[in-house]
């Protein structure tokens, strides 16, 4: 007899994506500029290593377990790691007990990182930056290939409707990519979960006798993602029915894939729209769909030294303004100490 179908559905969404990292690991080792690399010393060949950042709860232990079945059968090693952000009375006593389950799920390495959050976007997004920093740090450390990450469809769906009530495009719709990174890293990350729900984790951990932890911020209300959790995703399924979150989901990825678009034709159209000194072109910008201009525009304005994560819909909109309703305005203002101006049919966006 086979394994619990929650059981099976996890191992298979962990094996798809560990066929993923080895193919590409396959790839990047037969590419040119690496077709001369010395192979590595030593008898044994070298085995790449896929990490699994583990809180305890049950997505991430059901993601462990999973990892820990399959890496062996397929020769990749697999490792573990815990972030303690120091929020809770005892966080470091949970974060000893899930090394202790990693470890007992034979992974190696298993580590357990503490980190200090600051404030800067709210207490969950520094949250979310210390971890990822911690988590990029470890990988780093480690050489891991990649780092699998346990959110699930509902995460997806609560991303999606964040991104819906914060007013923003279509890229914070396309809610969490199944592959991501930060720049030099951009595969690192992985979600073998982001089709399946998150009953379907719990259930696993169930049927296979794995303790889990429920973290109390999950169902604290000051929370932004708590409230949709526990408060708006069920309003919603009472007033809509049942489906809601695999709409939302789906949502998410042809969104993505809308948003993907119009990235790759906003790179090609800003070579068009730029002079021989390579500033922007006013009257060429205003002939560019809106959605593919403000791209342009956003582009521009990050290359020029505005960080990414402080640069809104409304600056853009400001930006936009000065190439669609030009009435003599003033400079614009961005984060990062960034100025945009219209100066002889030319926008010029540097750090002042």
């Amino acid at each position: 007899m086979g394994p619990h179908p929650a059981v099976a559905a996890i191992r298979l969404a962990v094996r798809r994506v560990l066929h993923d990292v080895l193919t590409e690991l396959a790839a990047h080792d037969h590419a040119p500029e690496y077709a001369h690399t010395a192979p590595p010393t030593g008898d044994r060949p070298r085995t790449p290593l896929v990490l699994v950042a583990c809180s305890g709860g049950a997505d991430s232990m059901a993601l462990a377990s999973a990892l820990a079945f399959e890496a062996p059968k397929l020769g990749i090693r697999a490792g573990g790691i815990t972030v303690d952000h120091g929020l809770q009375p005892g966080s470091d006593l949970r974060a000893a007990e899930v090394v202790a389950r990693l470890t007992a799920l034979h992974l190696d390495p298993v580590d357990s990182v503490a980190v200090s959050v600051g404030r800067d976007g709210g207490p969950e997004a520094a949250a979310r930056d210390a971890r990822y920093a911690a988590l990029d740090a470890a990988a780093e450390h480690h050489g891991a290939a990649a780092v699998l990450l346990g959110h699930t469809r509902d995460d997806q769906a609560e991303t999606v409707l964040l991104g819906l009530a914060r007013g923003s495009g279509i890229r914070s719709l396309s809610g969490m990519a199944a592959v991501s990174g930060r720049p030099g890293a951009t595969g690192r990350y992985r979600r073998p979960f982001l089709q399946l729900d998150r009953q379907t984790a719990r259930k696993a951990c169930m049927v296979q006798s794995l303790p889990v932890w429920d973290d109390p911020h999950n169902a604290d209300p000051a929370y932004t993602r708590s409230r949709l959790r526990h408060e708006g995703l069920p309003a919603l399924e009472k007033a809509l029915g049942k489906g809601v979150v695999e709409a939302l989901a789906r949502t998410a990825q042809l969104s993505r894939d809308d948003a993907d678009a119009l990235d790759a034709w906003a790179a090609q159209a800003e070579t068009s729209v730029r002079d021989e000194n390579g500033q922007l072109r006013c009257a060429e910008l205003y002939a560019l769909p809106p959605a593919v201009r403000r791209r342009v525009l956003r582009r521009a304005a990050i290359e020029a030294g505005s960080p990414a994560g402080s640069l809104f819909a409304r600056h853009i909109e400001e930006v936009d303004r000065l190439i669609t309703a030009w009435r003599g305005q003033r400079a614009i203002n961005l984060p990062g100490r960034v100025e945009a101006r219209r100066q002889g049919g030319r926008l010029v966006i540097r750090q002042g």
